[in-house]
């Protein structure tokens, strides 16, 4: 695979380097991508970089993930309007270490085409790298000396991430930035044998300053490649949902939240996020792609065309166990799963439900006196307004409890029909659906 050709056809190159082609032709090469640890987890929005490490790899070339274990105490000021609240050292620590388990994770399942799991077998094929070693015995001096003489102030005041911030004021701490990144590559060059650093459109100025650094202290040659910021149709950030981030972490985006995401994104983002992020064939991705553009197509075509995007990249972020509970999740509420389906939930994934479903409250001494049924949902939740109602909702089969029908006047509440002793599904019919949690 040609590395650049496929990012052209994909939409993801941005700029690049004079000779990177001829350079990735001679021989495998290793190109690396730096992430900050500045959030609990990596999203979606950085899953872009991570794509271009996985092609990279599946172009013959070896991915170096460097992680800034350094700069993240610094704060990159690139695309930032003011300066950044700085984290505690413990925070980025323990967020790095984090990152780390889902990037081996994440490239693992990437390379493998198929849902993430054991990654013994993939590590070889790509580094990963803390930029904190390169800085922890390194003095003030040192620094001044031996990085911060390599680049001039007019050089670093033409780069936008510089530029941009002039006015609305930038420190010292954010300023030296630059530097920093410039030596991370500096040193990758000598020590890791990387020739090639590529980042978003909005690192261009920090990527080139290391090629910078490069061939002014060690006289070598470096390249760069970059790819366009992904921004939604109507202009929005990517990554982002009505509840905020998507995160690549199931305990902040669960399986179901992420697979909605893809599904319910705008027809008109899909042919890129396509290009993206699925590792189907050109000829399956171009075919969905014309699907959609179209114009022509009919909801059930657009909707499989979804469906088979999101289904790929949740087993391919969650694994085969996660995309199967954000296909139970989906039918539950949308009224096409059976009980076997509700059961094989867990306990973190049915209280999710009561973030989404209407619930109600109920004490475990309420339960534990075995109620009448008819009196349980008339007296302690909302799904009937009186007992009246609840008998002609059992006689019109329109009561389940749990997926299964009731059809007993007599029938009672009994802790053992409880999910993982706290949890009860109640149905009103095809289309009302309430989740009851016993504490």
């Amino acid at each position: 695979m040609d590395f650049i050709a496929e990012l052209t056809w994909r939409g993801m190159l941005h700029q690049l380097t004079p000779g990177i082609e001829e350079h990735l032709a001679e021989a495998p090469r290793k190109a690396y991508i730096g992430f900050d640890p500045t959030a609990p987890s990596i999203t979606i929005g950085n899953y872009v970089q991570i794509m271009m490490l996985t092609l990279w790899a599946r172009a013959g070339h070896h991915p170096v993930v460097l992680f800034g274990g350094a700069t993240g105490r610094i704060g990159d000021p690139s695309g930032k309007d003011r300066e950044r609240q700085l984290k505690t050292y413990e925070e980025l620590d323990s967020n790095l270490e984090f990152q780390r388990k889902q990037m081996l994770r994440l490239l693992s399942a990437g390379l493998r085409g198929a849902a993430a799991g054991a990654m013994e077998a993939d590590e070889a094929k790509f580094s990963v790298v803390n930029n904190y070693d390169f800085y922890k015995n390194m003095n003030t001096l040192d620094f001044l000396r031996n990085v911060g003489k390599t680049l001039t102030i007019s050089y670093m005041m033409t780069k936008d991430s510089v530029k941009n911030r002039l006015e609305s004021g930038m420190s010292f701490t954010e300023f030296s930035y630059q530097l920093l990144q410039g030596y991370d590559f500096q040193r990758l060059y000598e020590d890791e044998g990387v020739t090639v650093q590529m980042g978003g459109s909005d690192q261009w100025g920090n990527i080139t300053s290391g090629t910078e650094f490069v061939r002014r202290n060690l006289e070598g040659k470096a390249y760069a490649v970059t790819t366009p910021l992904l921004t939604k149709a109507d202009g929005s950030k990517f990554g982002k949902s009505t509840a905020g981030n998507i995160w690549l972490d199931p305990e902040l985006t669960s399986p179901y939240e992420f697979y909605q995401f893809w599904l319910r994104s705008d027809d008109a983002d899909i042919p890129t996020y396509l290009k993206y992020f699925s590792l189907r064939s050109k000829e399956e991705i171009l075919a969905d792609c014309a699907v959609i553009e179209s114009g022509t197509a009919e909801f059930r075509d657009i909707n499989a065309v979804k469906t088979r995007l999101a289904e790929e990249l949740t087993e391919r972020i969650h694994g085969a166990d996660g995309l199967a509970t954000a296909l139970r999740v989906t039918n539950l509420l949308y009224g096409k799963a059976a009980a076997e389906d509700l059961h094989a939930l867990d306990a973190k994934t049915l209280a999710f439900l009561g973030n989404t479903l209407p619930s109600f409250t109920v004490s475990e001494e309420v339960i534990s006196a075995a109620p009448n049924l008819m009196d349980f949902l008339s007296e302690h939740t909302e799904v009937v307004s009186s007992k009246s109602e609840a008998k002609r909702a059992i006689q019109g089969n329109a009561i389940a409890i749990n997926k299964i029908k009731v059809t007993d006047e007599n029938a009672t509440v009994q802790p053992q029909d409880l999910l993982h002793n706290k949890f009860l599904m109640v149905e009103n019919g095809k289309k009302r659906r309430y989740l009851i949690v016993v504490e």
